[in-house]
């Protein structure tokens, strides 16, 4: 009986120590998340900047690929559950003005937006004067909304001749270059054009059957017969102004494709009446007056921007054409979206946030201010399957970030010279973008051809199509302003010296073997 108790208890014992040790082990781990590939289509403003960073994180085992099909695309895509996540200028639902209704309402799908980088829309341009490439070209908000209404058509026309008084402009056709797809920089520019130009831009928008007031377009209205060009994606207007043929043309494009292809961009003409180029200082400048909508995280316009004021701002230092691209980000695990996806796609955006930053500028960009880092590791937050990773600021290194919060690079960002003044003194010499080349400029006095082909100051006739001298070519040296003719080169030169050494080295190594040969033949010589 003794025996039976005793072998009961310890029974009961093991079983009490089985159960205590079961309850001590921790709970088996689910299945950890992994790095899958993750897919992205939108914006080819922003694009430059996607690829590198896509480019980055490789050896991190992260794998992002992402097309540029253009923002209205890429919004499209997302809503029909095509791809993880998508990039775009302009949020859902705004009222486009070329389809006459909303450009595309908020899909059904769980999301939100956050910024990702900030950047100048730009105006890249192809023009010569008398075969050299000018760098230095200057143009206010009006004069740029009359060339892409066709209310401008000649590159000497008066209103660029004020904008360039140390230019003489040749007599050649403005030839506009604009988006023939759904485009996020159609739509900021054509806002940009509601609110500064109104009227220009409603009685272009009425002569293409649509009823003003117009507000913005993803979709630029145009026709050939009006002598506008349009190409599809950033790659294409871009591309098409840098041919060499293509002299005259202009089109707006994102800061970094005109640096990425050593072409100049216009400096425009601010509120403060200074003529200014897209930077990354004077984006970040302007930015400090666009208003961020924050009052609601879960609201459909968070982290969405209102650019009335950065059009406004009266900095001397802020280029007006400033704003931010947003990444739609997916809040729900929802087809295509999975744990692992979100997982993936919450490293890649924790690393545009921080790390990437550090390159915007090299790339064309300006990163984002530390309230926008701030507000975006809040946004990641909602991916589905994240691992959420701590906003450390003082290790992020983004330029941006002082420790008083305040923008460094705007705070940093030097005055503009006074040579960028309207009505100041002779027009800045320096190429701007991918054409930095220092440049000279005429006596400042704006004189130019007329159609006829009079004469221009120089005393050279200009063919009043090409814009060339009459009689001359065309060439690619980068200079801006008033050519300078440089007399022949005379007499002996270095090059004539260069000339000569080389012809006798020349005949030394043909001469020299045969010789050396019949010397060593010679009696007492080696065969």
């Amino acid at each position: 009986m003794t025996s039976t108790l005793a072998q009961k208890a310890r029974a009961l014992a093991t079983v009490v120590l089985l159960v205590a040790a079961a309850t001590a082990l921790p709970a088996a781990p689910a299945s950890a998340a992994e790095l899958v590939p993750i897919a992205g289509a939108g914006s080819t403003w922003s694009q430059n900047a996607i690829r590198q960073w896509a480019a980055n994180v490789k050896k991190n085992n992260i794998e992002v690929s992402y097309a540029g099909t253009g923002s209205s695309a890429g919004r499209r895509e997302f809503a029909q559950n095509t791809v993880d996540f998508a990039v775009s200028e302009i949020p859902y639902g705004l009222k486009d003005s070329a389809l006459g209704r909303p450009a595309d309402s908020r899909p059904t799908r769980k999301m939100t937006y956050m910024p990702i980088v900030a950047g100048g829309t730009a105006f890249m341009y192809n023009l010569k004067i008398n075969g050299r490439r000018v760098t230095n070209l200057r143009l206010s908000g009006e004069t740029v909304a009359k060339m892409f209404t066709g209310a401008i058509k000649m590159w000497n026309d008066p209103a660029i001749r004020a904008d360039n008084p140390g230019l003489t402009l040749p007599a050649r056709q403005v030839v506009p270059v604009v988006r023939a797809d759904g485009s996020g920089t159609s739509a900021q520019f054509t806002l940009w054009m509601s609110k500064q130009h109104p009227d220009l831009w409603n009685a272009y928008c009425a002569r293409h059957g649509k009823t003003p007031p117009c507000d913005l377009t993803s979709y630029y209205p145009q026709k050939a017969s009006e002598g506008f060009v349009a190409r599809t994606g950033s790659d294409g207007v871009a591309g098409y102004v840098r041919q060499d043929q293509n002299e005259g043309t202009i089109t707006y494009v994102e800061y970094s494709y005109a640096k990425n292809a050593s072409f100049p961009v216009a400096k425009i003409l601010n509120q403060a009446g200074y003529y200014v180029e897209p930077t990354a200082r004077s984006v970040a400048v302007a930015l400090l007056n666009a208003q961020i909508e924050t009052s609601n995280p879960n609201s459909d316009d968070y982290l969405t921007q209102k650019l009335d004021n950065v059009y406004a701002s009266n900095d001397k230092r802020a280029y007006p054409l400033s704003s931010y691209s947003y990444m739609i980000l997916p809040t729900a695990v929802e087809r295509p979206i999975t744990l692992d996806k979100g997982f993936t796609l919450a490293k890649f955006s924790y690393y545009l946030l921080c790390e990437g930053q550090q390159q915007a500028e090299s790339l064309g960009y300006s990163p984002l201010p530390m309230n926008l880092v701030q507000a975006g590791y809040a946004q990641v937050k909602r991916i589905p399957g994240v691992v959420e990773e701590p906003a450390n600021l003082r290790t992020c290194n983004n330029p941006t970030f002082s420790t008083n919060g305040q923008n460094t690079l705007a705070v940093t960002a030097p005055q503009p010279p006074e040579c960028d003044r309207k009505g100041g003194p002779q027009q800045c010499s320096t190429g701007t973008a991918g054409a930095t080349e220092e440049t000279t400029t005429g006596g400042g006095t704006g004189a130019t051809t007329g159609p006829s082909g009079a004469a221009d100051p120089s005393g050279e006739a200009v063919d009043p199509v090409t814009g060339e001298p009459a009689g001359g070519g065309s060439g690619g040296e980068y200079v801006a302003g008033v050519p300078v003719s440089l007399d022949a080169a005379r007499g002996w030169r270095t090059h004539h010296t260069i000339m000569v050494v080389a012809g006798l080295l020349l005949l030394a190594l043909v001469l020299g073997p045969p010789l050396m040969a019949r010397r060593l033949r010679r009696p007492g010589g080696r065969p």
